[in-house]
């Protein structure tokens, strides 16, 4: 039996980047992983998943030295970003305004796991347990035991979740959570552009939810559209040129001319562990929380839950009070995020005339509010 200070469950984003930092603290690491990333190449087809990744959640992944070999793949900047519900009443956010190169980067995610698992590579005290999984755990004072589907047993101070929405880990440890379905589904398109819109990221909101545009390379983007379960269902099952034309009534005119590449839905439930630590293990990104995805705030919160974790252990070792900072520092943060999404998503989808004339005069008023809304993109850039 292999003897571990840290054993991360799940080797996606968060958990890979917590194992990188882990690592380089000079902890003993093991990561247990079902499915290795698929290697790059560059003419592969853009995944259909992609994340819009902060100023904040560069710097962390630039001190794991794992953002060189992303940007080596592909990444597309954005440096604008505008919503609006009437065309007439925007808000509109530039890095001009902020004094930044850019706004951030949209990215797929496997291209942000991959290098992250790049920099695995430098470290003789972590071990990747790949095409595994977590069967059971047995709880100690000390330690845990985790025993493996393959039959293998590993052993580790502290077990981190970073196993997602559906956490083995968190259900293990007895720990609940508090959720609810949004009854929507979120639907991924990959599109070829006929306009050059690569620096900018715009969403408008509509009473079925929001339609979204975030920019990928070579003139693609990805289109985000929230609607019911069965309005999903029903533009899932349309062939390429009848979800085209789809979108062009749909979307605002802003997107021009498209043809679709590929497609993806899912439906949208917000989660959040009652509590993020219980019998030596934690729980970070999707596992601890998960919110709705209209603001692209996600992955970073994840993120952030990873630099934090980092940061407490390296003031306080491995020990229960350093984990318990961690949750007085992240829990907070994560449930304000996602009390002001859901906020956000009630108040636009609710179509009394009053309120829609109340929304509309905010977005316009905040415009032009100077240093608030400075302030708001600095809290969702993580600065």
């Amino acid at each position: 039996m292999n003897k571990y200070d840290i054993a991360i469950v799940g080797g996606g984003m968060v958990g890979a980047a917590l194992a990188v930092g882990f690592a380089k603290q000079g902890r003993k690491v093991a990561v247990i992983e079902g499915h290795k990333p698929t290697p790059y190449s560059p003419d592969q087809s853009m995944d259909i998943r992609v994340s819009a990744i902060s100023e904040a959640s560069v710097r962390l992944l630039e001190q794991l030295g794992a953002w060189q070999h992303t940007v080596q793949k592909r990444v597309c900047p954005y440096r604008r970003l505008e919503t609006w519900e009437h065309p007439e009443c925007r808000t509109r956010f530039s890095a001009q305004e902020m004094q930044l190169d850019q706004l951030g980067y949209i990215v797929e995610n496997r291209l942000i796991q991959l290098g992250l698992w790049q920099e695995f590579e430098q470290y003789d005290n972590l071990d990747v347990l790949c095409s595994e999984e977590l069967d059971t755990m047995t709880f100690g004072e000390e330690d845990n035991h985790l025993h493996l589907v393959s039959g293998k047993t590993v052993q580790a101070s502290w077990v981190v979740g970073a196993d997602g929405a559906n956490s083995k880990v968190r259900r293990l440890s007895g720990i609940g959570i508090t959720a609810w379905d949004y009854r929507q589904h979120c639907m991924l398109i990959n599109v070829e552009t006929e306009q050059d819109q690569q620096d900018i990221t715009w969403q408008q909101f509509l009473p079925s939810g929001p339609r979204s545009f975030l920019p990928l390379c070579g003139q693609q983007g990805s289109l985000v559209w929230y609607d019911s379960p069965k309005r999903i269902k029903q533009l899932m099952a349309l062939n390429h040129t009848q979800l085209e034309q789809e979108i062009v009534r749909h979307f605002p005119q802003e997107l021009g001319g498209i043809t679709v590449l590929q497609k993806g839905a899912f439906p949208l439930t917000r989660r959040h562990a009652q509590t993020y630590i219980n019998q030596r293990c934690v729980l970070v990104g999707d596992a601890a929380h998960t919110i709705n995805p209209l603001a692209g705030q996600g992955v970073n919160l994840g993120f952030k839950d990873a630099q934090c974790l980092l940061d407490v252990t390296a003031e306080k070792a491995l020990t229960p009070e350093g984990m318990k900072q961690y949750q007085q520092r992240r829990y907070p943060d994560n449930l304000l995020m996602q009390t002001g999404m859901d906020v956000f998503y009630k108040g636009f989808s609710n179509q009394l005339p009053p309120l829609q004339f109340a929304r509309n005069a905010l977005l316009k008023l905040a415009e032009h509010s100077g240093p608030i809304k400075q302030q708001v993109l600095k809290y969702a850039l993580g600065l």
